[in-house]
């Protein structure tokens, strides 16, 4: 492996694989490195419902009107623009034209297109319930082919910057910016120094901070904690996205039931079997998240329950039989007993998508120099306060082309390699002790506790107050851990859990009224 590239590229979804694919094409040396065994482990992969594409009768003035009004206009109108503008034609042309993603089609041949809570109108390509699955597939079957360099099973541990690594004194007089990072092999344990002219962060987002999530094991706020302690700009850290419908359910964990069930029909009834959602909303199921997650949270207070009920079966609307048009959803209910297609599906809500994040202009540009964020780990200002359905998938796709031609742009632009000599190899703690893995599971059941009983759907100042102090003492705890620790995954990902997770603790107390997916109670 070449110890210097132009771009490093850290994260392997639809983001990440997208901004390498460009470069790539560029004739720009990049690595994109993953700390999954299997790189297409990503929060795109568990992508269920879809992604906004061209379709005759939409307008960019509609997206961004659907837009804005599920983000409570809280977002960047430029950004929306930008998105509502250029992004569906990237579906066209880049995904379904060069990397060759299949999406589902109707009987005569032509995309079939859902519905998704917030949209006014049927806009969403997918295929089948399997879409991020697919997208993934696709973009990496078509990496690979075309030869991008990926690293799997490598965890990021710190972004390098010059005034904090570097051995020259100078280097602190300078401007900050990034030269790269370190990584822990996951196999070997040993910490490599992988230097560049770039970085992309395309890390995915926090899920995993909170008890019930439908993300993925990975999604530890990593790309959050790398980019505030190396100084970047984090804001709306407060707007935390909660899926309503997770399947609860003693043996299966994690697992979406997608936004689409309610767009094909699908009605939440309480466990007696009545409707609820038209107390809540005159949208009623296909209310915003934020609302219809609050709803089920408080109908769930009412009735003591741990669940509600998702009936598709009684209100499906569709001519493709259930089975074919949520083949996952279908097999992944039936393995645990639950046929969809006579009874109700138990659901409850889940932290499922980060609004917030690392603060990024048009170009995925950050705040730190030769610092780029794109996908869920950044902040364009699209999702405002809360994000509408299928928009997460086109931001990475397009934001990581954007970067792509900022970073293509700029290539040929005078630097100094010279500078990267006085960067060192990582220094290994004088202690490297071992620690019980109870203990960090232990940790870890006490932040996602915390996350989710006082940082969850519905806040409260004594809460919040509650949860600032209780993850002041575990952080207090899990440093001096790392800081003693011979590294491994597990501690470097509980280290990046607690910084995100305080990070939004202190957002969420310091905005002190409710907007979109950030609801205080007093």
């Amino acid at each position: 492996m070449k110890a210097f590239y132009d771009v490093l590229v850290i994260g392997s979804g639809i983001a990440g694989l997208t901004a390498a694919i460009k470069l790539r094409e560029a004739g720009i040396s990049t690595l994109v490195i993953s700390k999954e065994a299997d790189p297409t482990e990503s929060n795109t992969k568990y992508a269920q419902g879809g992604i906004i594409t061209q379709v005759p009768g939409d307008t960019p003035r509609q997206i961004m009107e659907d837009i804005h009004a599920a983000g409570m206009h809280w977002g960047s109108q430029e950004s929306v623009r930008e998105l509502a503008t250029r992004g569906p034609q990237l579906v066209t042309d880049f995904l379904e034209g060069t990397v060759k993603t299949a999406f589902t089609r109707d009987p005569d041949g032509n995309t079939s297109y859902t519905g998704e809570a917030a949209h006014s109108m049927r806009r969403i390509a997918h295929f089948e319930d399997r879409t991020g699955e697919q997208i993934e597939q696709s973009l990496f079957t078509y990496a690979t082919s075309t030869g991008v360099t990926i690293l799997p099973n490598h965890t990021v541990i710190d972004l390098i910057t010059n005034n904090h690594h570097s051995t020259d004194t100078q280097e602190a007089y300078r401007t900050r910016e990034v030269m790269g990072a370190y990584a822990l092999d996951n196999q070997t344990g040993e910490v490599k120094r992988l230097s560049s002219r770039f970085v992309i962060l395309a890390s995915g987002g926090i899920g995993n901070l909170y008890e019930h999530s439908t993300n993925p094991r990975g999604a530890t706020g990593d790309g959050i904690s790398m980019a505030y302690h190396a100084g970047a700009d984090i804001i709306h850290a407060e707007f935390v996205q909660f899926h309503p419908t997770l399947l609860y359910h003693r043996d299966i964990k994690r697992f979406l039931i997608s936004e689409a069930l309610r767009g094909e029909g699908a009605k939440l009834v309480d466990r007696q079997g009545k409707p609820f959602m038209h107390k809540y909303s005159d949208q009623e199921d296909l209310a915003p998240r934020d609302v219809v997650s609050r709803a089920i949270f408080d109908q769930m207070a009412r009735q003591g329950s741990d669940y509600v009920l998702l009936d598709l079966a009684g209100n499906y609307r569709e001519s493709v039989p259930i089975e074919q048009r949520f083949p996952l959803i279908h097999e992944t209910c039936a393995a645990g007993g639950i046929d969809i297609t006579r009874e109700p599906i138990p659901v409850v809500p889940g932290a499922h998508y980060f609004c917030g994040g690392i603060k990024t202009d048009l170009h995925g540009r950050t705040s730190l120099q030769n610092l780029y964020a794109i996908g869920e780990v950044s902040c364009t200002g699209v999702h405002g306060a809360n994000r509408l359905a299928s928009t997460s998938l086109l931001e990475g796709l397009l934001w990581a082309h954007l970067a792509a031609e900022d970073i293509t742009e700029h290539i040929d632009e005078t630097y100094h390699p010279e500078r990267y000599a006085s960067i060192p190899e990582w220094s290994a703690p004088s202690l490297n002790q071992r620690f019980d893995p109870l203990l960090i599971k232990q940790d870890w059941k006490a932040i996602q506790l915390t996350m989710w009983n006082y940082v969850g759907i519905i806040r409260t100042p004594k809460g919040l107050q509650r949860a600032r102090a209780d993850l002041a003492y575990y952080a207090h705890r899990i440093i001096q851990f790392y800081r003693e620790a011979e590294l491994n995954r597990d501690i470097i990902e509980l280290r990046h859990a607690i910084t995100a997770s305080g990070i939004i603790a202190a957002a969420a107390q310091k905005r002190t009224r409710s907007i979109g997916c950030h609801f205080i109670q007093s």
